[in-house]
Parts: structure tokens; sequence; C-alpha cells
């Protein structure tokens, strides 16, 4: 029975008690879209070609992060350490590929590394540190929020004590081999005369290699089983302790990609990359419908989230909303999902 036909056989009351509850289940991404129209409205260059392509940009930077936390969320989790795990890769990315003969280079001694086993050593740190969350997780029976508290600390003194080692004394890591941006910001299509860096299409190549791990896996089957009912996962015969410990290494790997590609993208990095990227990722992860009562989330709509949630911000720029006041408006679309999500839950309940 399709939609409208189910839609048909309802009564008064029951289509009136639909109606309420698709608004209220709807009513974030209705006043998301509405703010941007209204924005559009008042200041029309928004939506233009080099502003979308700002956008989509901005997007594909954040979403391996978003995709990343996706996963703890799934478990009823969350991870507190992404964005410091993102500054410490980005860092030692920079440091690694620095131009040969840049003046302020951190290792002066050293030539610039292939790109290829600086992505490799990306990808290990971020794997590493998603290991220590995932094990801790799992073979003690901490809360995520306690362990990743705990690691965001650790990562952050590593990346402390990083920055002052060699010739660098903490300053800011820059000068990087024209091979490494090249790579990341360079392009070779474009929207209009506006270029569309490359990093969105690794962007693109990255949410369809998720999309199959969690769609086409027997591991992201476990993952959604484990999310929603541990216990009944483990009697079913799933590894509960593996699987958690593997979203969160999985995790790591796509916090260690969104690294490698910041260090690129901004040129300059310093102990504060990557600060508070996890908040904008599970914003993100929110609005998408990944839901922390565990075992619902889907790649979709973790790529809605993002998309809407850099519309919004890229649209409160336009309109010369202090930066500051961005952090409140941030925090309280985070609170109003998740009262959202939780009213869902309640109600299926």
């Amino acid at each position: 029975m399709s939609f409208i036909q189910r839609y048909k056989t309802m009564d008064k009351t029951e289509r009136a008690n639909y109606r309420k509850e698709f608004f209220i289940n709807n009513s974030l991404y209705m006043f998301l879209i509405a703010a941007v129209v209204v924005i559009q409205f008042i200041s029309p260059h928004f939506l233009s070609g080099p502003s979308i392509v700002n956008i989509i940009s901005l997007s594909a930077a954040n979403l391996p992060i978003a995709l990343g936390i996706a996963g703890a969320i799934i478990l009823t989790g969350t991870d507190l350490s992404a964005g410091r795990i993102v500054g410490l890769v980005a860092c030692v990315s920079a440091s690694l590929l620095q131009a040969t003969g840049y003046p302020n280079k951190m290792f002066p001694d050293m030539p610039t590394l292939p790109l290829v086993l600086v992505f490799v050593i990306a990808l290990a740190i971020g794997a590493l540190v998603g290991l220590i969350n995932g094990f801790c997780t799992a073979k003690f029976n901490l809360h995520p929020f306690i362990v990743t508290l705990s690691t965001q600390l650790i990562v952050y003194g590593a990346l402390l004590m990083y920055l002052m080692i060699g010739n660098n004394n903490g300053q800011s890591i820059s000068g990087l081999d024209s091979s490494y941006t090249g790579f990341i910001t360079g392009s070779f299509l474009s929207l209009g005369r506006t270029p569309i860096p490359n990093y969105v299409w690794y962007a693109l190549i990255i949410t369809v290699i998720m999309w199959f791990i969690w769609n086409k896996t027997a591991f992201g089957k476990n993952m959604f089983a484990v999310g929603s009912n541990p216990d009944a996962a483990n009697v079913s015969g799933v590894n509960v302790k593996r699987v958690i410990t593997l979203v969160f290494v999985l995790a790591g790997i796509m916090y260690g990609i969104t690294g490698f590609i910041e260090a690129a993208r901004i040129g300059s990095n310093s102990a504060a990359t990557g600060l508070n990227y996890e908040l904008d990722a599970i914003a993100a992860c929110v609005i998408g419908g990944v839901s922390f009562v565990g075992g619902i989330g889907k790649i979709r709509g973790v790529i809605m989230g993002v998309v809407l949630l850099r519309l919004i911000f890229v649209g409160l720029t336009f309109l010369s909303i202090d930066a500051n006041m961005q952090y409140i408006i941030k925090g309280l679309i985070i609170l109003v999902a998740c009262a959202i999500d939780m009213r869902k839950y309640l109600v299926r309940k």
C-alpha cells in the first residue's frame, strides 16, 4: 500500500496526529530550509555560483570527520577527541610535507617525503588513537564520553609537544610543498569560473566507501545491531567488543583523512587546528537523523546534515552575524535536534 493510499484510509483524528508528528519530526529541517530562503532573500549573492562552490567545499572538508563520529553515535556514544586528532594529523602531515628550502622548515635536514607515505602515516595516527578509544571503551566498559575526553587531552598534549620539536618552537607550520597543496586544493573542474577543489572528489569517494561498509558488509550490519541492543547482538553471535573497537578505529581513520586534507586546505597549521571540529560533526549527525539512542543513522542523513549546517553558517556570515553568536546558534541547533530525536524515540517506545 502506497503512502497516499494509507493516508486515505486514516480517519480525521489519525490524519491530524500524523500531520502533527510529521511537522514536529521535521521541524528542524523546515526551519533550516526556511532560514536559507530568508538569507537568500536578504542577500541575493548567497546562492551564487562561487558561494555554492564554497559551501560544497566546506561540506566536503567536514564530511569525513562527520562520517567517523556518526559510527560512534550509532553505538550510543560520541567522540570528543576527533578535533584534536585532526589537529595532530594536520600538523604532522604539514611538517613532513614542507617545501625543501623553506626558511622556517620544521625539519630542515629532512627532504619532503612522498605524499603516499605521509598519507599512510596520517591514517596510522588516526587509527592508533581510534584503537585506544575503542579498546578502552570495549574492554573496560567505559563510556566513550570519558574515554574520548581523556584521549582528547592526551592528543592535545602530544600536539603541543610535537610543535616544539626541531626548529619550530611552537610556531604555525606553513610553507607546504606545491605537490601537496596541488593534490588537495588544485582543481581540474570548475562551476562557471569557480574551480572545484580536488578534495571535494576525495570526500565523494570516501562517502561511497563508507556507504558500502555501512550497508553492504557484515561489519556494518553488526554495528547497527550492537547500537540497537548489544545484549541481543551478543546472544546472536556478534563479537560486540570487536565491533566497538573497529568502529572507533574506522572513525580514527576518517579523522586522519580529515587532518591530511585540512593541513593543505588551510595552509598554516597550529595547535588551534581542529579545535571544536567535533562539535560541527556531532551537530551535522544529529541534524541528519543519526540517533543517540543507538542503531539509527544513514549516510545520506549525515551528508544532508553537513550541507545544511554549512549553508546556515555561510549564510550567517553573509548576514554579518558575529562569530561568537554563531556558537550560540550552533549550540541551540544541537539541543533542538537532540530533543526532537529523543521525542521520536519515546514515541516509538
